[in-house]
């Protein structure tokens, strides 16, 4: 198994039914990256991020990582943020989440796994900040809202970099959004997280924050 022949075995089977369904598209997709949408999503092998929004590859920039947090000294992040925005200039940025989330799960249960405990440390801000009202909630309760309430601080995170500020300053047309994708139906939830500008900002994070306490959610 060492140069795992399945997986380049399936990789002729798809190259091959793309080919045959549109003749022109590796062509095409190999001359130009002209994405609209920058994902910011979990790295669960649950959530494919292309598939989810039913876009082709090259309609979809991409980022992912445990728990889809955005820190303001992570580089890998923010190089991609600042690719997408200076260079591809999308319009649109969307933090993603996903109900049922292990990183989320294990920092409510205060679990340990070492090196990525210090990652998740930045959920369990989270946590702490809403720890009084999570704790009136049922176990259940208590993963979806602090999904939600993760993704939510992520958007803020987001818009408080210098490369989304800048494109704001420059007149940019960029929205930042926030969503939840259920493992269980396929389906995507808005948070109501939605940040077009700088002065915005504040606001939509109060406002959604508040309706995650307000609503049972769907998770």
């Amino acid at each position: 198994m060492r140069k795992l022949k399945n997986l380049f075995e399936n990789n002729k089977r798809w190259a091959a039914r793309t080919t045959e369904a549109n003749p022109e598209f590796f062509k095409i997709l190999s001359m130009q990256q002209n994405p609209e949408y920058l994902w910011i999503g979990c790295s669960d092998s649950r959530v494919p991020a292309n598939q989810i929004v039913d876009l082709l590859p090259g309609e979809l920039f991409v980022h992912r990582n445990v728990a889809n947090v955005v820190v303001h000294t992570d580089h890998n992040c923010l190089s991609v943020m600042q690719y997408a925005v200076e260079v591809l200039k999308v319009k649109h940025i969307m933090v993603v989440g996903h109900y049922g989330c292990g990183g989320v799960q294990a920092v409510l249960n205060n679990a340990k796994f070492g090196f990525i405990d210090n990652w998740l440390r930045h959920v369990g801000d989270v946590k702490e900040k809403h720890l009084a009202q999570l704790n009136t909630m049922d176990e259940q309760q208590r993963l979806s809202r602090l999904i939600e309430l993760n993704v939510i601080e992520q958007v803020r995170n987001v818009c408080r970099t210098n490369i989304v500020q800048d494109a704001w300053d420059k007149g940019q047309e960029l929205t930042i959004h926030g969503w939840v994708y259920g493992l269980e139906n396929g389906h995507l939830h808005d948070l109501s997280s939605v940040v077009t500008c700088a002065d915005e900002e504040s606001d939509v994070y109060n406002k959604a924050v508040t309706q995650v306490f307000a609503t049972a959610g769907c998770g």
